[in-house]
């Protein structure tokens, strides 16, 4: 098969590899600014490159020059926020067939969209109300107590989410937002701990789906400063088995169908309860598809490229699945390059080689020696290596 990859940032060569290693051909389409990085090029039939993602009528034209000499069988979006490009492209070559068109690609990247659908479902979410109308704004707020979060509906992860404790701070972020104000929602603020589900779909069922939890939410982390981590949730607590019915009624729900997603879920302090908070059609970052191959042997990029071109028939298989442990700890160094010769545990698997961060991924036998390096790990970086910037309103990659 010929499969044209979609990426503007940097991330995808096992995705790659694995389609050059069953015998098909990937043509990776990237941006001017992301062309310099070490690609998996001996894995690619041919690379190319636009200014950006933005001119939508140029990334237009140039795939419908290349398809003047390729016919593509898959057109596969690789990063989360070219979800809706890929969706574009295939509604472009009227080819829906091979993968998400732009309404259903909504629901794995329009928070307002996600909210809606899931609320049809009968899945239990935070109450929320789309910005459009004031009046309906303010009923909101009266009925719902605060605080609140006011959110991008596009965004990624906790970036751009402002939140408030009255309604004058409300307003204020609305006005604020200007002509914007119709790409966010507001919706209650639930505290509570953070889980992500991390799976894979096949003919419309998920066939994979490893329940894993955050050390801290990632709003605290993001706006407060710290070190981030996750690790996997032991499989025999209640939680994982609950976690996985409503993740798979997300996903059948949302008409996944094919292909990998990184769902978020809050168990919330006052009642117990998960509330579902934002889906996605791809492959969770910061390393997290390091720790999910460590600890079940399943690696997300690679499968997801073998369920792509098994898309449409009962060809795919998941691997033999092991049954460990991982985690995952990262953090801003002040330091460009950390010496992170000091941190000698055999569980340490993979190293993060992104300047001034500081990061590994670990895995074990048993959780508790997993929370236990973790415990550690998140001590000392922030003593040794920690540094904490203002958070921006867009997510870096």
């Amino acid at each position: 098969m010929n499969v044209l990859c979609l990426a503007s940032y940097f991330k995808g060569n096992r995705f790659l590899e694995r389609l050059k290693a069953d015998g098909h051909a990937a043509y990776l389409l990237t941006v001017e600014g992301a062309l310099g990085e070490p690609w998996a090029r001996g894995a690619c039939a041919d690379v190319f490159a636009v200014k950006d993602f933005h001119d939508r009528r140029g990334l237009l034209n140039t795939v419908a020059f290349l398809t003047r000499g390729l016919a593509f069988d898959r057109v596969v979006a690789l990063d989360d926020f070219d979800v809706e490009v890929g969706a574009l492209v295939r509604e472009h070559l009227r080819a829906t067939h091979l993968g998400l068109g732009e309404s259903p690609a909504r629901l794995f990247r329009d928070k307002l969209a996600m909210r809606v659908k899931a609320r049809e479902l009968g899945v239990t979410i935070p109450d929320f109300c789309p910005l459009f109308n004031d009046r309906e704004v303010n009923a909101f707020l009266a009925r719902v107590p605060g605080p609140w979060l006011v959110k991008p509906r596009g965004e990624a992860s906790a970036a751009g989410i402002r939140k408030a404790h009255t309604q004058d701070e409300v307003w204020r972020r609305i006005t604020e937002l200007g002509d914007d104000r119709s790409f966010h929602l507001i919706e209650q603020m639930v505290p509570g701990d953070l889980y992500h589900v991390d799976s894979l779909s096949a003919n419309g069922k998920v066939v994979f789906a490893e329940v894993n939890g955050y050390w801290r939410p990632l709003l605290d982390v993001y706006q407060g400063g710290g070190v981030y981590a996750t690790r996997t949730v032991p499989r025999d607590r209640p939680e994982v088995a609950a976690l996985r019915a409503v993740n798979e009624r997300v996903l059948t729900g949302f008409g996944l169908g094919w292909g990998a997603s990184h769902t978020e879920f809050m168990r919330a302090h006052a009642d117990g309860k998960f509330y579902f908070i934002e889906t996605s059609a791809r492959v969770g970052g910061a390393h997290t598809a390091d720790m999910v191959e460590h600890a079940t042997g399943v690696n997300l990029w690679s499968e997801w490229a073998a369920l792509e071109v098994a898309r449409g028939t009962d060809a795919y298989r998941l691997p033999a699945l092991k049954a460990r442990f991982g985690g995952v700890v990262m953090s801003l160094s002040r330091y460009e390059t950390p010496d992170t010769s000091g941190f000698t545990d055999p569980e340490i698997v993979h190293r993060a080689d992104v300047k001034h961060h500081i990061g590994f991924v670990v895995a074990a036998d048993t959780p508790g020696r997993v929370e236990a390096l973790l415990t550690s790990y998140i001590a000392r970086i922030a003593r040794d290596f920690g540094a904490v910037l203002p958070g921006a309103d867009k997510v870096s990659h």
